[in-house]
């Protein structure tokens, strides 16, 4: 998956929970408009996204941004997150970059299965899981300057 063009829409919002609501109105509202709002290339005016694939979108950007404001937080950096969001006919690609300490994403443990006691002792964490589990792509490019995430949804 390449990174995400600078076309289409693209936030820049301050570090704070507050504007998390924000940016998954406009993600959301841009994916579910598609090519009607003219976000897209298509030529048939539908959004490739269903009702349901538009919330698991909503969902995994959330948990990218929520890990973005936390990882400024813990070193202060005041700098925006910048979010970007290309809706073509075929999928919706998003980036969210952020300038925290950045992570080593490989070191991220794996989840126990839903069905397990031990999944109860995991109340964080569950942000990347989550985005490798309901995006079709899911990219963690992490350094000491920031971490980049890309997503990708596909219709169906």
């Amino acid at each position: 998956m390449s990174g995400v063009p600078s076309t289409g829409i693209e936030l820049a919002v301050p570090p704070h929970p507050e504007f998390l609501q924000l940016v998954r109105a406009v993600i959301g509202a841009a994916a579910g408009a598609g090519a009607r709002a003219g976000t897209g290339s298509g030529t048939g005016g539908e959004s490739p996204l269903d009702p349901g694939r538009v919330a698991d979108l909503r969902l995994v950007v959330s948990e990218a941004v929520t890990n973005a404001i936390e990882a400024q937080g813990v070193v202060g950096a005041p700098d925006r997150i910048l979010v970007r969001c290309r809706v073509d006919d075929d999928q919706v690609l998003v980036e969210v970059v952020d300038h925290g300490p950045g992570f080593d994403p490989d070191a991220v443990p794996d989840l126990p299965d839903v069905e397990t006691p031990e999944r109860l002792r995991h109340e964080s964490g569950l942000g990347v899981a989550l985005m490798h589990r309901l995006a079709d792509g899911a990219e963690v490019e992490s350094g000491p300057d920031g971490t980049t995430v890309r997503l990708m949804i596909r219709p169906g």
